[in-house]
């Protein structure tokens, strides 16, 4: 059983945060605590207003979020880490080889579906990455 997932991408402003919140919606039954971070995080900074935009015009929403670095330290406090692209998982896994049996891609069930970064990019883009982790938390929730 899952206690806490950590969910990943670089910057902590995007995607991470999208997922975090959707993770949420769909597992607040199950008491599993979800979180995000960044490899290269903004740290401190909201979450992207596009981002954000497009959440909450699919019922979700994330007012709060601060980007916070990726450390060995969130990697060993939670028990499934998700990330965004294959490269995430190895950055990962050089950091903190130990991690390798709880670090996988959100797009797993969609056979490994790399979730591109819409940062700076145009409203179009973040929807499309809105659906792709859609699909992700959907499969994901299945199974935890």
């Amino acid at each position: 059983m899952f206690k806490s997932i950590l969910v990943v991408c670089v910057g902590n402003i995007c995607r991470s945060p999208m997922a975090e919140a959707m993770l949420q919606q769909n597992l607040q039954h199950k008491g599993i605590k979800v979180s995000s971070a960044g490899l290269g995080a903004l740290v401190g900074k909201p979450m992207d207003a596009t981002a954000l935009e497009v959440l909450r015009a699919h019922g979700g929403d994330h007012p709060h979020h601060s980007a916070q670095q990726l450390t060995r330290d969130l990697l060993h406090q939670n028990d499934l880490i998700l990330t965004m692209e294959p490269r995430h998982v190895h950055d990962i896994l050089e950091m903190a080889p130990e991690a390798r049996g709880k670090t996988f891609l959100l797009g797993k069930w969609q056979s490994d579906q790399k979730i591109p970064d819409p940062y700076r990019q145009q409203k179009p883009a973040f929807e499309h990455v809105y659906t792709l982790i859609s699909q992700g938390v959907a499969s994901w929730s299945k199974h935890l």
